[in-house]
C-alpha cells in the first residue's frame, strides 16, 4: 500500500457502498460530491485497489471493494460495541458507590450520612463495608471500595486524607455515677475506678494509656471489646466508665453521660479517597455529607450535656 488510509477516505467509501450514489453519500457526509469523489479517487490509490466500476454513470463495488467493506463495516461494528461499553461503564459509575466504614462509626452515623446522601442521588445505589482501618485503606488502593471513613492511622501515598472532626476524648459515665456531678473528669479521679476499654493496641486505647501515664493513675480493666458501640453498651448498663470519642456515644443520648476529660486527649477520623478515583462527583457528594452529620452529631452531643 502506497500511503496510509485515512479516516475521511474510508467514512465516504463506506457511505458510496450503503447509500448507492456519490449525491447521498455527500449529504450524508455534508461535503460536496467532487469532495466524495476525491476521496474515492484517493482511496483507490492508496490501496492500489479497484473498488468500483462505473456503470451506466453509477459507481458498483468491485469483488475487492466489497471484501474491504466487510472489514470496513467490522471495524465500525467493533467500535460502536466500543462507544456502548463506554457508556455502561459511565452509566454504572454514575451508579454505583462502595463505601467503607470501620465499625466505631458503622451504625447511626453512617445511616444518616448515607440517607442524606440518597436523597440528593436517589439513583445511585450505595454498599456499605465495615472493616478495620487498614483493611479499608488496602481496599481504597485495590479500587474494592470508592470512599472510607476510617481512624487517623492510615497514611498511604496515593490516599488523599482529611480529618472528618477531631475531637478530644471524654469521659463516658452511667447517668447515675458519682463522678457525674463534675464537670471535668481528670485522669486520677479515675484511678482504680472500674474501667472499660478498647482492645489492647487499638488507637484509643493507646491514647487512654498515655493520658493515664502521664499523670501516674492506674487503670482498673474490667472488661475490653473493639467496637465503640459495644463500649457504650456495657458503660450504659454500669459495668464503668470509659474513655470515648464523642460520635461513638451516637445513639446512647440519655443512657450515659458525657464529661470533658483533662489532659486533653485527641481522637481524628479520617475521610479517605483515591487521589485518582472514578466516581469523583460522587465521591465528593458523600464526602460533603460526611462532613455535614459530623459536626450536627458532635454539636447535638455536647450541647446535651
Amino acid at each position: 500500500m502506497k500511503n496510509s488510509l485515512n479516516l475521511r477516505q474510508v467514512e465516504a467509501f463506506k457511505a458510496v457502498v450503503e447509500l448507492g450514489t456519490v449525491s447521498r453519500a455527500a449529504d450524508a457526509l455534508f461535503v460536496s460530491q467532487p469532495a466524495v469523489s476525491k476521496l474515492l479517487s484517493k482511496l483507490e490509490e492508496d490501496t492500489g485497489l479497484s473498488l468500483f466500476d462505473r456503470v451506466r454513470g453509477k459507481l458498483a463495488p468491485t469483488s475487492h471493494g466489497m471484501r474491504l467493506y466487510e472489514e470496513i463495516d467490522r471495524v465500525f461494528t467493533g467500535l460502536r460495541q466500543l462507544e456502548q461499553a463506554v457508556d455502561s461503564i459511565r452509566r454504572d459509575e454514575q451508579r454505583q458507590l462502595t463505601v467503607g466504614v470501620m465499625p466505631a462509626l458503622s451504625g447511626s452515623f453512617v445511616r444518616r450520612v448515607t440517607m442524606n446522601f440518597i436523597k440528593s442521588h436517589p439513583m445511585v445505589h450505595v454498599s456499605i463495608q465495615t472493616r478495620g482501618s487498614q483493611f479499608l485503606a488496602d481496599w481504597l488502593v485495590t479500587r474494592q471500595i470508592d470512599v472510607a471513613l476510617v481512624g487517623s492511622r492510615v497514611e498511604n501515598p496515593y490516599i488523599d486524607r482529611e480529618p472528618l472532626i477531631s475531637s478530644p476524648l471524654f469521659c463516658a459515665m452511667p447517668m447515675n455515677h458519682a463522678l457525674t456531678k463534675k464537670r471535668v473528669i481528670r485522669a486520677s479521679d479515675l484511678d482504680g475506678i472500674p474501667f472499660v476499654s478498647f482492645a489492647a493496641g487499638s488507637q484509643t486505647d493507646e491514647l487512654v494509656q498515655k493520658a493515664f501515664d502521664a499523670v501516674g493513675a492506674k487503670l482498673n480493666y474490667v472488661l475490653d471489646t473493639v467496637t465503640a458501640p459495644t463500649v457504650c453498651e456495657f458503660v450504659a448498663a454500669g459495668m464503668g466508665v470509659s474513655l470515648i470519642h464523642p460520635l461513638f456515644a451516637e445513639g446512647t443520648q440519655g443512657r450515659i453521660a458525657l464529661r470533658r476529660f483533662d489532659p486533653e486527649t485527641f481522637f481524628k477520623f479520617q475521610l479517605c479517597r483515591m487521589r485518582t478515583s472514578r466516581n469523583a462527583h460522587l465521591i465528593e457528594a458523600f464526602m460533603h455529607e460526611a462532613r455535614v452529620v459530623a459536626q450536627e452529631v458532635s454539636n447535638e452531643l455536647l450541647h446535651g450535656q
